[in-house]
């Protein structure tokens, strides 16, 4: 049974007003529900700004040292410290410090496995959630443990850019398991499940590969029976929002929280300089990402996904209306109007981003279909739907093509001058 429509603005920071501004309805049978507009909204008009019902950091940006509070993601590194692990220059050390926003005296750790957390209140939300059944205590670092078994099996078949966390799915286990209200939690969680049998199955297969059954029986016999397994990871593949600055789904590229640093160079941006010191420390932020991308070029920033009630009713269009971002940099969630959108019209995100949106029809389709196995019907979609049935790999072909050409063509250019 699906989520009452009261629980769909409950995970809503003033639940009162956003149900004021948006609604939720049934649109039919293949599109299911749509979120739609119950008054004008302005272009640049925050819609409403929601907490995930979980949410977890990617394994791989875990394992390479981005520490984050394990429940809402934000940074635990100060700025200098980000800095001095990425450049790999122990003694680095950033002007202007008082930019930087992290307070390590406000973290905490769980007394029993020490796993860290921004603040008390971060601390005491995931122990009431889910983290009295996952806490590892004083195996947390025991690579026999089944927890940590299963993190290495869901690393080994699942590389960097990554889409999804196992974790996540752990914690709706151990959500579910914990609450003394069990079945108003499955209720909540049952309001992502759309899905048929065969399309469950392609979805685990996308996400696993033909290694899925190694994880499948991990997770079987953990937590749950086998039946579960495909159910339950055609959900997060299909409802698991990025959590970061984009506003495409689980299965498109990885989204970011922009790490200490990053935020700690806006903020020099930002600063009123006389210009000789503006450029000393422009030269000095230019060497830092220069070092940086030397010593170390990936995982600059915090990676993971989480499962957003509200937010997952927005249907897809490749011309979206609106867009998600996390203004907090943590798992806090803001949609935004990128139009003006009149009473009610549908509000649409799209899963696809910036790069496969300029796509082709046909590429955006095999994008979509893949991934969400569904056919997108949206203005711009049926304005294309006579043009040639172009394939990503054969617009890449093309791009590679006209490259060649062009290169051909200088060095003729060059051959003449000769």
């Amino acid at each position: 049974m699906a989520a009452p429509v009261d629980d769909m603005f409950s995970f809503c920071v003033d639940p009162g007003r956003v149900s004021s501004c948006v609604d939720v309805r049934f649109i039919n049978n293949v599109k299911g529900k749509g979120l739609f507009a119950k008054k004008s909204i302005k272009k640049g008009d925050a819609l409403f700004l929601e907490r995930p019902l979980v949410s977890a950091q990617f394994q791989w940006n875990a394992l390479y040292k981005y520490r984050a509070c394990e429940y809402c993601l934000r940074a635990l590194e100060t700025a200098e410290e980000n800095a001095r692990r990425l450049s790999g220059i122990p003694g680095l050390s950033l002007p202007h410090p008082q930019l930087c926003r992290v307070r390590p005296e406000l973290h905490q750790g769980c007394p029993q496995c020490q796993v860290m957390y921004c603040s008390s209140e971060c601390r005491q939300a995931a122990a009431d959630q889910y983290h009295r059944v996952l806490c590892l205590g004083s195996s947390h670092d025991d690579p026999d443990h089944p927890v940590n078994k299963l993190k290495d099996a869901w690393r080994s078949m699942h590389y960097p850019p990554e889409t999804s966390s196992i974790m996540l799915m752990a914690r709706m286990v151990a959500a579910v398991k914990q609450a003394k209200d069990k079945a108003h939690w499955q209720q909540l969680f049952s309001h992502f499940c759309s899905r048929t049998g065969n399309e469950e199955e392609e979805i685990a297969h996308k996400l696993l590969g033909e290694k899925r059954c190694r994880i499948k029986d991990m997770i079987a016999l953990q937590w749950f029976a086998p039946e579960g397994f495909r159910s339950l990871f055609a959900l997060v593949g299909t409802n698991g929002q990025g959590i970061g600055t984009s506003n495409a789904r689980s299965l498109s590229a990885p989204m970011v929280l922009l790490s200490s640093l990053s935020r700690w160079v806006h903020a020099c941006d930002a600063l009123e300089l006389p210009a000789q010191q503006k450029e000393q420390l422009d030269s000095f932020i230019d060497q830092l990402y220069k070092d940086i991308e030397k010593e170390t070029g990936d995982f600059l920033n915090c990676e993971g996904s989480g499962l957003f009630l509200l937010q997952s009713s927005c249907n897809h269009s490749c011309i979206p209306n609106a867009e998600a971002s996390f203004p907090d940099n943590n798992f806090l969630l803001q949609l935004c109007a990128l139009s003006d959108i009149n009473p009610g019209e549908e509000i649409c995100i799209s899963y696809l981003d910036c790069c496969q949106r300029d796509r082709s029809r046909h590429s955006r389709h095999k994008v979509l279909r893949e991934n969400y196995l569904f056919v997108c019907s949206c203005p711009k979609c049926i304005s294309q739907m006579h043009e040639l049935d172009v394939t990503s790999e054969e617009e890449e072909e093309d791009e590679g093509e006209a490259e060649g050409e062009a290169e051909g063509d200088e060095m003729e250019d060059e051959m003449t001058d000769v």
